[in-house]
């Protein structure tokens, strides 16, 4: 199964309140099969602008993240239901991907940048992004244009 991460602004509660609501988001999450890897409380901060959502302006919530582990199919549902519960003012589901693989050596490295790979692959970019030059032998005796 794929690794996502679910990033929730609920609105300004008390503490009990909010681990009512990360209660039953988590619920629903493990309801539906998945496996929740993390929690992480990022805090209580004013909002960048003022969010209208189920009828009523917040100006400042609390950030959460769950990272579970989910069938792709079942990520509507969940937007669904976290659509329609009053204390979730924002809610997205990203995909989690993996740790790019990279290999690098000292024998590379130690190499002049005129001798590694990318740099001659961003030379190579820069000469086909290059404008011919005007070429004054054209036949003509004069320059056309003014100069």
């Amino acid at each position: 199964m794929p690794s996502y991460e679910l990033a929730l602004v609920l609105r300004q509660m008390s503490r009990p309140e909010i681990v009512s609501v990360l209660k039953r988001t988590a619920e629903s999450i493990l309801d539906k099969g998945c496996i929740i890897r993390k929690l992480e409380n990022l805090g209580t901060r004013a909002l960048p602008h003022k969010i209208s959502e189920h009828g009523v302006v917040h100006r400042e919530g609390t950030y959460f993240t769950i990272a579970f582990e989910s069938a792709p199919t079942k990520l509507n549902d969940f937007m669904e239901e976290f659509g329609r519960d009053i204390d979730i003012v924002r809610r997205r589901i990203f995909k989690i991907e993996g740790p790019e693989e990279f290999q690098c050596t000292l024998h590379e490295e130690m190499l002049p940048p005129a001798y590694r790979k990318d740099v001659q692959e961003m030379i190579n970019i820069a000469k086909r992004k290059q404008k011919p030059k005007f070429k004054y032998n054209s036949g003509l005796d004069y320059y056309p244009f003014q100069k």
